[in-house]
């Protein structure tokens, strides 16, 4: 019978040595982004009840979630997203606290991924959530830290906004049932043209129909709000359209406009999103680097009504574009070989060593020969051999004391 004791399952994957310490220092600069913009780190349990991500109007799809039970048989589910046990948090432990609330998270995310889609089951994000603030001065504080927090990792990207409630409200007006709903929505997403006339041709010729198919083909800067509001006529999607040029025109004054887009096919999977969303893209990785939006009403879902926004940052993504250098991790500079018999002296001068910041490993090897072969393989340049003296043994190739 076939054994998987050598290898990971189907996307996921073991993260080495440089991977770890670029994804350590990435940890390091945007905690330090978030601190110093007045928000503080929570972290949420890896299991969490099945309910929490089953709420209607912000469910996840079930089949993408891993399942199990506790010992009661309650369904639980491994944590697949991260703004929805917060909002749990928010509701409940922090019901109680001054708003807004400026939380961050650096924790891991599963998702069951189906076959062949080329995405990680198993992600760690970093992101914030700005709960208890509405309006247009919260969307600019979370998008100007999406860009100061990428900006803090990668030198080149590019942030594409547009609005949740514009795919929704089209969506409303067309005889879809909910999975047809769905395979519009990555339709869009993805830009799959075929797959969006297939869906939309059989409903007709309609305003709403030829407003749904222009969609994903409405990216660019502001000239593409222009072309939208011939496409969408009726009060709350112009509404929609102001409220988005006017984010898009503050973001500009900002200085952001030459990384600035307007992506009127930006439909985020998550469905709790109510307002403006956005994306983050880099040159050379095809998924979105960072992705948020606004969700107002999520929070009451869990019984605590509060308006809200925030992102994630796929922190594996930011680790593999960190561009070098970057911090590298303090290496030994020597190796301390205790003779038979003083084993416990190297180890008290090893601890000496490490409380005055100098790096350096015990010898687990049985020979001072062995020791010395070790410490030229991994490039130390001083073994100190410790006996009735110590004595400091140059390491070079070809010689031996």
């Amino acid at each position: 019978m076939k054994t998987y004791s050598r290898i990971t399952p189907e996307g996921t994957r073991d993260i080495l040595l440089g991977e770890c310490r670029a994804q350590r220092e990435v940890q390091k600069r945007l905690s330090r982004v978030f601190t110093l913009r007045g928000y503080h780190e929570v972290l949420t349990p890896g299991l969490e009840y099945y309910d929490v991500f089953s709420l209607s109007g912000a469910a996840l799809p079930q089949q993408e979630m891993y399942k199990t039970t506790d010992n009661h048989g309650r369904l639980l589910v491994v944590r697949p997203d991260s703004t929805l046990p917060i909002a749990r948090m928010a509701a409940s432990r922090l019901q109680n606290s001054p708003r807004p609330l400026r939380l961050f998270y650096n924790q891991r995310i599963y998702r069951n991924r189906p076959d062949l889609s080329g995405r990680s089951d198993e992600c760690t994000q970093m992101g914030i959530e700005l709960l208890g603030a509405s309006g247009l001065r919260a969307d600019l504080e979370a998008v100007s830290l999406a860009v100061e927090a990428l900006s803090a990792c990668i030198p080149d990207f590019r942030v594409e906004i547009g609005h949740a409630r514009l795919f929704r409200a089209l969506a409303n007006r067309l005889p879809l049932r909910e999975e047809q709903r769905e395979e519009l929505r990555d339709a869009i997403e993805s830009k799959n043209y075929g797959m969006l006339s297939v869906l939309l041709d059989p409903l007709g010729n309609t305003p709403a129909v030829e407003a749904m198919k222009r969609l994903p083909r409405l990216f660019g800067g502001e000239e593409v709000l222009r072309e939208a509001e011939r496409w969408c006529t009726d009060e709350e999607s112009r509404e929609m359209l102001a409220s988005l040029k006017t984010l898009y025109d503050s973001l500009k004054e900002l200085g952001l406009g030459d990384r600035l887009m307007v992506d009127l096919g930006l439909v985020q999977s998550n469905d709790y999103y109510t307002g403006a969303v956005f994306s983050a893209y880099v040159q050379d990785h095809g998924d979105a680097i960072l992705s948020g939006g606004r969700y107002d009403d999520l929070c009451g879902k869990f019984g605590m009504p509060m308006p809200a926004v925030g992102f994630a940052l796929d922190l594996d993504a930011a680790a593999a574009l960190l561009p070098p250098p970057f911090e590298e991790e303090e290496k030994p500079a020597v190796l301390l070989y205790g003779e038979p018999g003083f084993e416990i002296q190297a180890q008290k001068l090893a601890a000496e060593l490490v409380s005055q910041g100098t790096p350096c490993e015990c010898s687990v090897f049985c020979t001072l020969e062995e020791s010395l072969e070790y410490a030229e393989k991994i490039g130390l340049q001083k073994v100190i051999r410790i006996g009735e003296t110590k004595e400091e043994l140059p390491v070079r190739k070809g010689e031996r004391p």
